[in-house]
């Protein structure tokens, strides 16, 4: 019996409650993760934004793919599914807080970081990640003990606000939206510190050499190259001098302003803004501009910040204004990368004969 994580958003955590709770999808692009779940396994629930453990489900059987909708009216995203019996499920005030203290002394992930880091949030980054055989049978028994006593957990007023729901009517669908509160102005027009301008190229550069390792030839904007060039030395060809691309000249200025690009012969195959200042704000406006000015384009956008900003590019990537793009939500093409699980993706062994649909085991969804 292996242990794997379940994530759920708070919208999903309701839609499956009201469920009979017996079928568990996932989104297509974790179809092989998918395949080392075997029946018998357990998928430990955690909820995000709240940052707590609530429920196990065994498998029963899976993975299969079914697109016909479980929980909303149309367009299910979550396809490739397993049968399910829960065995523990607990309501929100009854989750258990990732920073409880027996959790986070209990886990190998949290117990010797201080209570206020965040960088035991890589365990947690994506569905299907794989706990170890301690860390999952601790938690299956700290939450069954949960599911007998009934402690509650009640929420502060910053989780009851990421609780609120919001919604944009598009004409195909419901899509639930963040509005992130006022943080008082004037961020974007503050000096960049030269640290931060640093520490921004060195990830820029950390994203190129990674996908010239992987076979990509790469793209870094002409205002860029300089610094780029100073931390990371590509191979002859590997950075191209014009991007190989038939669009119109709106788009090609907006597309060659982007951090970083991969691309495949004349295919953009990735594409990176690395944002590194407060308001991570400039790049999610640049990813939206693409879309709009191309919805036919089929191509997955990350949006790479250090791991402190993870919850405000999540609340940017969903506002309103974001979900009515023509294409779908930005949220459905774009995710976000955490400088630390770049730096883990960096060291894997063997680049060069990785897919690069690696890269979304180490990506996250704004759900």
């Amino acid at each position: 019996m292996a242990y794997f994580i379940d994530l759920f958003s708070p919208e999903t955590y309701e839609a499956f409650s009201r469920s009979s709770r017996h079928i568990s999808g996932f989104r297509l692009r974790h179809r092989n993760m998918a395949e080392r779940v075997k029946p018998g396994d357990i998928f430990v629930c955690y909820l995000t934004q709240l940052s707590r453990w609530f429920g196990l489900l065994e498998v029963i059987e899976g993975p299969f793919i079914n697109d016909t909708p479980v929980f909303v009216a149309t367009d299910d995203p979550f396809v490739v599914r397993f049968r399910v019996k829960p065995v523990v499920w607990l309501d929100i005030e009854q989750a258990i807080p990732i920073h409880d203290e027996v959790i986070w002394s209990g886990l190998s992930f949290t117990k010797e970081l201080e209570k206020g880091s965040v960088a035991w949030t890589g365990k947690v980054r994506g569905s299907l990640v794989r706990l170890t055989d301690s860390d999952g049978s601790f938690l299956a028994e700290k939450l069954t003990e949960q599911a007998e006593r009934g402690k509650v957990y009640l929420l502060n007023d910053q989780e009851k606000r990421k609780l609120a729901t919001h919604t944009v009517n598009r004409p195909d669908k419901v899509v639930s939206v963040s509005v992130p509160e006022d943080s008082g102005g004037g961020e974007s027009a503050s000096p960049i510190p030269e640290l931060e301008t640093r520490e921004s190229i060195r990830v820029q550069a950390l994203i190129a050499s990674i996908g010239s390792q992987m076979g990509m030839s790469i793209w870094i904007p002409k205002a860029d190259r300089g610094q780029v060039l100073k931390e990371w030395t590509p191979a002859d060809g590997e950075l191209l001098d014009r991007l190989p691309l038939n669009y119109d000249d709106t788009t090609l200025r907006t597309i060659e302003q982007i951090d970083v690009l991969w691309l495949r012969g004349r295919s953009i195959v990735r594409a990176f803004e690395v944002e590194h200042t407060t308001s991570v704000y400039s790049g999610i406006l640049r990813m939206a501009d693409l879309l709009a000015l191309q919805p036919n384009m089929d191509i997955r956008l990350h949006i790479v910040a250090p791991d402190l900003k993870r919850e405000k590019v999540f609340q940017e990537i969903r506002r309103p204004v974001f979900s009515l793009l023509e294409k779908g939500p930005l949220a459905e093409s774009c995710t976000y990368l955490s400088y630390s699980s770049l730096h883990e993706l960096s060291k894997q062994k063997h680049l060069a004969h990785l897919a690069v649909t690696v890269l979304d085991e180490y990506a996250e969804e704004a759900e």
